[in-house]
């Protein structure tokens, strides 16, 4: 096995030192087992750094009038919070609780964008309480909710629309949100959205300052981008004459990233090209002036920083079938592939070099079939107590986890330039009955 071959999907940081074994930031992976245990999120900041920074560049150089926002829902907690309002990113938030990480760190409100198809009361009560800077509007219950919140408070809200453009991006239907039947986003094509328009528009207490779409995540192609962005400029040229200006518009995000070597993904150049050409050319043939622009990278930002560390146990040869290998983590630190059947590769973290000669099924601990992490691994002869490496686990791995089977969440910790960071220790039984009454 060549690592080199698995760079692409492995974060910067990542090498094998000349006795095989895995190195993350300065640090043998081998050695943050022996402190943290497995399973194991590592973070690479290098990588997320300059993640963070490519994002920027790429739109920036284009617009200059622009705001990268991280989409939290990749993964957040008050660590990854400093560092994103540190970097000068916003947040993307949908839902009180990533709105309280917010708060506990500090995030400066006027940078925080308020999304989700279903806002509680509460959480927009809050929301508006703290300051933040957009609330993202998905329906009619979300602005009469506003509206009576505004008023109570004796404050103006910036809102912007989510509008829903009816673009296919051709991704997992479990992750499409930009087609007509969507629970998110409301239908351009119904005058749905004409008619909120309107109604915000004449609001006393909300200033309707853009509108937003997202079209679903991954996406790995830049097409629906520039179809949904005309069709969006389009519909905002109806209403110069309702006093609409679009000061502010947001594509969302969804921008891919590869999983594994076979894929190949847009580089934030690619897609900050296809988004802001489109877009200053929409405008121009509308005759509007060019709005700021909001892009709301979370997987791309995170997902290719964060490697999975497990320990191999039972190895179980069906003659004939297959050839399992258990882990001890599984569907409970990363649904994905069970819930929409995302594809991941894998190595032995403590055998890198060694020739690969056997296929296996890497498998979880969890009481489910569909507990399956790679569903081929082409590796060494494993033996019980490998470790193994599952790269691009940084999005929505552990945002996603559970304690199903009551099993401990995994620890999360951060290494950089030789140094470690523990971001979130590992769950114990109190933590997991912490809420129960008995």
């Amino acid at each position: 096995m060549d690592f080199n071959d698995f760079s692409k999907i492995f974060p910067r940081s990542a090498i094998a030192d000349s006795d095989g074994n895995l190195i993350l930031g300065g640090i043998r992976v081998h050695d943050l087992v022996e402190n943290f245990g497995t399973p194991l999120y590592v973070i690479c900041e290098e990588t997320l750094l300059k993640q963070c920074n490519d994002f920027v560049e790429a739109f920036q150089k284009r617009h200059k009038d622009i705001l990268v926002a991280y989409a939290s829902k990749a993964y957040l907690g008050p660590a990854l919070a400093q560092i994103i309002s540190q970097q000068g990113l916003g947040l993307d938030i949908v839902s009180g609780g990533e709105l309280g990480v917010a708060k506990l760190v500090g995030f400066p409100p006027e940078t925080i964008y308020f999304h989700g198809n279903n806002k509680i009361y509460n959480e927009l009560h809050d929301a508006v309480s703290y300051g933040v800077g957009r609330v993202v509007l998905d329906g009619e219950t979300e602005f009469r909710f506003l509206e009576e919140i505004a008023s109570e408070l004796n404050v103006i809200q910036d809102v912007m629309i989510r509008v829903n453009p009816s673009v296919d991006p051709h991704t997992h239907s479990h992750t499409t949100t930009g087609i007509l039947d969507s629970k998110f986003g409301v239908p351009i094509e119904t005058g749905q959205a004409a008619d909120l328009l309107r109604k915000v528009l004449a609001s006393k207490s909300l200033n309707l300052v853009g509108l937003h779409f997202h079209l679903g995540s991954p996406i790995f192609e830049t097409q629906p981008y520039e179809e949904a962005i005309k069709i969006v400029i389009s519909f905002a040229s109806q209403f110069k004459s309702d006093g609409f200006i679009l000061k502010e518009f947001s594509p969302g995000g969804g921008f891919a990233i590869p999983y594994t070597r076979s894929q190949s993904a847009p580089s934030p150049d690619e897609y900050a090209e296809a988004i802001v050409s489109t877009l200053i050319s929409s405008c121009k043939e509308n005759e509007m002036p060019i709005p700021r622009l909001v892009v709301e990278p979370g997987r791309s930002i995170i997902g290719s920083s964060g490697v999975a560390i497990y320990t191999v146990g039972t190895i179980k040869d069906v003659i004939g079938i297959r050839s399992f290998a258990a882990v001890d983590g599984g569907m409970g630190d990363n649904i994905r592939p069970a819930l929409y059947g995302a594809e991941y590769e894998a190595i032995v973290a403590n055998r890198i070099g060694e020739e690969v000669s056997k296929k296996y099924s890497i498998v979880g601990k969890f009481c489910e079939s569909g507990d399956i992490l790679v569903g081929e691994a082409e590796l060494p002869i494993l033996s019980t107590g490998d470790l193994i490496a599952i790269p691009v686990s940084g999005a929505y791995n552990a945002s996603m986890a559970s304690n199903y089977n009551m099993n401990a969440r995994p620890p999360i910790v951060s290494v950089r330039d030789g140094n470690y960071r523990l971001w979130r220790r590992r769950e114990t039984l109190s933590d997991m009955i912490s809420g129960d009454v008995w």
